[in-house]
């Protein structure tokens, strides 16, 4: 829906408050799960054909551990579902992947740590409540996981919400330009948070030299092979990957291009990642800039279009088809966030589109075991706001707001839909393991090598 550039505040929220007239919000309370009409397993193993088939079986193994982790790696039977229920018609880029383990801590281009979502493989317009639903299902499935009993559980969610209306209204007073620099300061006052920054201040590049590097007879540092989860890319494979930086280079702003071109290539690696990401081609390139003390690295990570595109209006579809993968999560993510990596661009190698960022630079994340008692109410407030926060910069805070109306009648129908959510997961994760025992999905779990030292133990 486009917004008339004259239209008053009030104008907005009212206009805000009539969508309800398309869909009100008690038809966001609930899943109608048997309205579903798709097999959710069916549409997990057809979201991996653009993957690399032989580590499948990987990101199935660790979908296996919980049901929780089985919601992390399963957004494409979420989009499914949320394409088939009512929506807003209030678009905002979404996150498209929004849980408690997206949210982490790195550091900002001007050297501060910050806290904030962090993955967006799966952004794209759309109405802002995908993310909420999103958000507080995985708020329930967690704090279920953190031995949450129910009350813990549907209050986190509530409170999330809540959290998101409340922060919404506030953002809808703000002058515009203070929206776009809006900073979250919680930080230290929360437990899960404050555990992810120390983290942060503890992953370095050093660090990471030495965890996936030995060096050669000259004294060059290499990546090793550390099987299952990592290996050295040689040949031309790796020139392959070393030719993308140019493209790379061209999406920077000039003034990042400069640092960018202080650095030289050293080597090239392949890297296995995340739970949602696993099978999606990741490399690694090692930099060195001023000297040996100096390193840094860079991700190439796959991107392929957003689990929503498909169910999105044509117009979205059409505008996503015309772009990069890489591009839509690089430009999406600086919609989101006020503050994003330095050297955030994108690429392309052989037929596949990637995205190009710094690995582990000073990143931090959300330790399930921190969000027992407390820790989850408290995560779920600042992730209310940091989502608000987001939609504000890439919405329309005012017509949200005129949406949602009373926080308190949201909030109750939005964890409603919560907590049938992650009840539905919890079966879906069931049948997900049934299938497994009957072969019908093969699984390999990974055993990590022992670290070298210590040291390298804590990298």
């Amino acid at each position: 829906m486009k917004v008339i550039e004259s239209a008053s505040v009030p104008q907005r929220i009212e206009e805000g408050k009539k969508r309800r007239e398309v869909a009100s919000r008690q038809a966001h309370a609930h899943l109608l799960a048997n309205d579903r009409g798709f097999d959710p397993l069916a549409v997990l193993l057809a979201s991996g054909a653009e993957r690399v088939r032989r580590l499948l079986p990987v990101k199935y193994a660790r979908m296996k551990v919980s049901p929780f982790a089985f919601f992390r790696g399963a957004v494409a039977v979420m989009a499914a579902d949320l394409a088939r229920l009512p929506n807003s018609g209030l678009p905002v880029q979404l996150c498209g992947d929004a849980h408690v383990q997206n949210l982490g801590s790195f550091a900002a281009p001007d050297g501060k740590l910050v806290f904030d979502l962090n993955d967006f493989d799966e952004t794209i317009r759309g109405p802002w409540e995908w993310d909420v639903k999103r958000m507080a299902a995985s708020l329930v499935l967690a704090g279920r996981e953190a031995d949450h009993d129910h009350a813990g559980c549907q209050t986190a969610a509530t409170s999330f919400v809540e959290k998101y209306c409340e922060s919404i209204k506030e953002f809808s007073e703000l002058p515009v330009l203070q929206i776009a620099r809006h900073q979250v300061h919680r930080e230290d006052r929360v437990a899960p948070i404050h555990s992810a920054l120390l983290q942060s201040e503890r992953a370095r590049p050093l660090d990471l030299l030495k965890k996936y590097t030995e060096t050669d007879g000259h004294g060059t540092p290499r990546f090793r092979d550390l099987p299952p989860l990592f290996r050295r890319v040689k040949g031309k494979d790796a020139q392959e990957v070393l030719r993308s930086l140019g493209e790379y280079r061209d999406s920077l702003a000039p003034e990042r291009r400069h640092f960018f071109d202080l650095f030289r290539s050293i080597d090239v690696g392949f890297k296995v990642v995340g739970t949602g990401s696993v099978g999606l081609r990741d490399y690694v390139i090692l930099f060195e800039g001023n000297g040996a003390k100096d390193p840094m690295f860079l991700q190439i990570k796959q991107e392929v279009a957003s689990a929503y595109a498909k169910y999105l209006p044509g117009d979205v579809e059409e505008s996503v088809a015309d772009e990069t993968q890489g591009r839509r999560v690089a430009q999406g993510q600086r919609a989101i966030q006020p503050m994003s990596d330095l050297l955030l661009g994108w690429t392309r190698i052989g037929p596949h589109d990637y995205l190009v960022r710094q690995l582990n630079d000073h990143k931090g994340s959300i330790d399930l075991q921190q969000l027992r008692g407390a820790g989850l109410k408290q995560l779920a407030l600042v992730a209310g706001e940091l989502l608000a926060r987001g939609h504000a910069r890439s919405g329309d805070a005012c017509l949200i707001r005129g949406y949602c109306g009373s926080a308190v009648k949201t909030a109750k129908v939005l964890a409603n839909f919560a907590e049938e959510y992650a009840d539905q997961t919890e079966i879906d994760y069931r049948a997900f393991v049934a299938a497994i025992k009957r072969g019908k999905i093969r699984v390999e779990p990974i055993t990590v090598p022992p670290a070298r030292n210590a040291k390298t133990a804590g990298a």
